[in-house]
Order: C-alpha cells, then sequence, then structure tokens
C-alpha cells in the first residue's frame, strides 16, 4: 500500500481543484518543486504529478515545473495530464519520469497504450476518472459513455503496470473515498489499482489498511496533506505497521 502525495499543476503552482473545475483552483505552493522536497523529506515513496493545464489543452503546459521537481528530488515521479502521443511520452520518460499516466488517450485510442506499454514495460498506466459511473476524459470536461470496469478491462492483457481511478465527485471536497466503487474496478481486473479522489482524514488512511482493500496498491491524497488534516509521518507509520513497509512499488 503506496500514499502518494499529488502535486497539481496549473499555471506553474501547485494547486487543488474542487470536483476539477478549474474555476475553483486553489493554491498551495507557488514552488511545485520544494513541495516535491518537502514530500520526500516527510518519508513518502513516490509523487503523483498531474499537469491540470495540459490534461485541458492536449499537450504539456506545465513541463519547466515538472522538470523543476524531476532535478530537485530523488522520488519516483508518475505523471498524468496532456500525454496523448508517443513522442510527448518517451520525452517525459527520458527526462526520468518513473511512469507515465495515459488517460484521455487510453479512451481515444487505446492502441496507443498498448504500444506504449510494450514499449515502455513498467512505466505505463492508465487514469480512469469516472463522474457518475462514467468515464470522464478532456480534463474531466466531457464524460463519454464507457464505464470505468470496461476501460479497465479493455487493458487487462496489454501489460499497463497500474490503473488510478479517481472518482471526480469526491475529488478536492474532502469527503472520503468512494471505497464500493474502487472496490468494484478493483475485483474486476488483475492490473494493480490506486486509488484517487476524497481522501481526507488519517481514519481514510485506515480504512484502505482493512483487509477488503488489500486489492488496492495505493492512494493518492492532496488537499488533505495540504490544509494539515493528514499528519504524513502519522500515515505513513500507519502504513508501515499495517503492511511492513511504506516504500514497496505497488506495481511490483
Amino acid at each position: 500500500m503506496i500514499l502518494f502525495p499529488a502535486i497539481d499543476l496549473k499555471e506553474g503552482r501547485c494547486v487543488r481543484l474542487v470536483q476539477g473545475d478549474m474555476a475553483q483552483a486553489i493554491v498551495f505552493s507557488d514552488d511545485p518543486a520544494a513541495q516535491a522536497a518537502v514530500f520526500e523529506e516527510q518519508g513518502f515513496s513516490w509523487l503523483h504529478v498531474v499537469d491540470l493545464d495540459g490534461a485541458f489543452a492536449g499537450a504539456p503546459m506545465n513541463a519547466d515545473a515538472v522538470d523543476a521537481i524531476l532535478a530537485r528530488t530523488k522520488l519516483p515521479v508518475q505523471l498524468g495530464g496532456g500525454i496523448r502521443e508517443m513522442r510527448t511520452l518517451e520525452a517525459w520518460i527520458a527526462k526520468g519520469v518513473s511512469r507515465v499516466i495515459i488517460g484521455t488517450a487510453a479512451v481515444r485510442d487505446p492502441a496507443f497504450v498498448r504500444e506504449a506499454a510494450r514499449l515502455y514495460p513498467g512505466k505505463i498506466a492508465v487514469g480512469i476518472d469516472a463522474k457518475d459511473g462514467r468515464v470522464a476524459v478532456e480534463g474531466w470536461a466531457t464524460t463519454s459513455s464507457m464505464t470505468a470496469e470496461e476501460l479497465g478491462r479493455r487493458f487487462e492483457d496489454a501489460g499497463v503496470a497500474a490503473i488510478i481511478y479517481t472518482d471526480i465527485a469526491r475529488d478536492g471536497i474532502l469527503k472520503g473515498l468512494n471505497i464500493e466503487m474502487t472496490l468494484g474496478l478493483a475485483r474486476a481486473v488483475t492490473i494493480p489499482v490506486i486509488a484517487s479522489g476524497g481522501l481526507a482524514s488519517i481514519e481514510d488512511v485506515h480504512r484502505i489498511l482493512e483487509p477488503d482493500c488489500a486489492l488496492l496498491a495505493g492512494a493518492i491524497t492532496g488537499r488533505a496533506l495540504y490544509d494539515g488534516r493528514i499528519d504524513p509521518r502519522e500515515a505513513l507509520a500507519a502504513i508501515k505497521r499495517a503492511t511492513g513497509s511504506a516504500a514497496a512499488d505497488p506495481a511490483a
């Protein structure tokens, strides 16, 4: 079980959105690289980074901020947002990104995901963001007709390292993870599933350590870390006690 601290980038700054709404961006840091260094010092073993502007634009928009994060920390980084073609993906891997998250393109161009997973085993994740049970794309601005489970099953034999599942209705509002939907996806696929959207308290951390959540590979937390609702050392200690390790790779 890995707890991933989230760094969401908008106009070069570290922000959190409310239910994916760019108009409701709360700025938490003007220096994302410094924030990454803080997370490393606190004991986290991975970083989850999203280029929010890139997710809407369909191409990287916060490359300088991501470059600064990669230069500042030794932590492995999983990066999503605007990665919809092979040259973009290859450029990020060449720069040192440990895992690339493909979201919109997983719906629009599944062959791209399969080819990327073949070329870069262990380095490709699929981001599944759901609104009312349906997969959302284009920075969550558009909802498709596909369910999360349908999309997950599409890549069962592709060699994808992980699925990051986000319940958009929970994201950024500190109401707790949608455990039922997340476990439903985890039971439907053999790909490791990482939960996202709504993790708000140490109680939520304890919840994902209960036996029924053993299916999950990890969880992402953002706003609760920034506003102090979760003490990182307490959360990481709880995970270490429950699992025996705070640093294992969820896709291993």
